[in-house]
């Protein structure tokens, strides 16, 4: 049987971890940290690292090595209309920050998916290669079976409304606990009082849509409470 992708290990709800990463790691170093094998997706940032095209060109090429799934953390919400951009470079998922509004969503769908279900753009030479799909129909619908879209809810007000941010194309609505910390202590009467009340409430709210939770920064002898919770990702 062929390897299940990443995205349809989201979708089956299998716990998956990630690992995280500076995209200025150097090549040896990185290979070092991939032949360890004992994660399933290496997330990178530059909403709050520095960044460059050519440094993620090459990050995605020795991820590549490894077949190792690179989710990649965009500036800001308002780049949403670069994403297909930044996939030409290799990611093979996005991640955009502070997501409040359905209309931010609607763009980061239009802009990571291939016509006919979003808009972005035919071309790139360093995109992720995709083993015998190489005509654009082809290669066009393996893109939208596999790319991972992730929505990066850091509010009150996101989390109060996740599932209209789990629209169909998001894949996983991940945490930011700083920022959402900050939120929290902004509605001291709000009835979420914690990180993990909102990660909580949340899992119900995307019970048997396919969309997985996702959260930072949970030590390992931790995570089985939070699977009970119904969170399935971790970095």
């Amino acid at each position: 049987m062929p390897k299940k992708s990443l995205k349809q290990c989201i979708h089956d709800g299998e716990i998956i971890i990630g690992r995280g990463a500076s995209i200025l790691t150097e090549p040896d170093q990185l290979r070092s940290i991939l032949d360890k094998g004992d994660f399933d997706y290496i997330w990178i940032d530059s909403q709050h690292s520095a960044f460059n095209e050519e440094r993620l060109v090459n990050f995605c090429n020795v991820a590549d090595e490894f077949d190792m799934p690179v989710q990649f953390r965009i500036n800001h919400a308002r780049s949403a209309y670069l994403i297909g951009n930044y996939l030409d470079l290799g990611p093979m998922g996005i991640e955009v920050p502070q997501v409040e509004l359905e209309s931010t969503v609607d763009e980061a769908i239009d802009a990571f998916y291939y016509p006919q279900f979003g808009k972005r753009s035919w071309g790139g030479a360093s995109r992720k290669v995709a083993p015998e799909h190489h005509g654009r129909l082809e290669y066009a619908q393996w893109w939208n079976e596999n790319g991972v879209l992730w929505v990066q809810i850091e509010s009150i007000g996101s989390v109060t409304n996740a599932r209209k941010l789990a629209k169909p194309g998001v894949d996983c609505l991940s945490f930011g606990p700083s920022d959402l910390s900050f939120s929290i202590e902004s509605y001291p009467n709000h009835f979420l009082k914690t990180v993990d009340d909102c990660a909580r409430h949340v899992a119900e709210q995307l019970k048997g849509t396919g969309v997985a939770v996702c959260l930072r920064g949970v030590a390992s002898e931790d995570q089985g409470r939070y699977v009970d919770m119904g969170v399935t990702m971790f970095l």
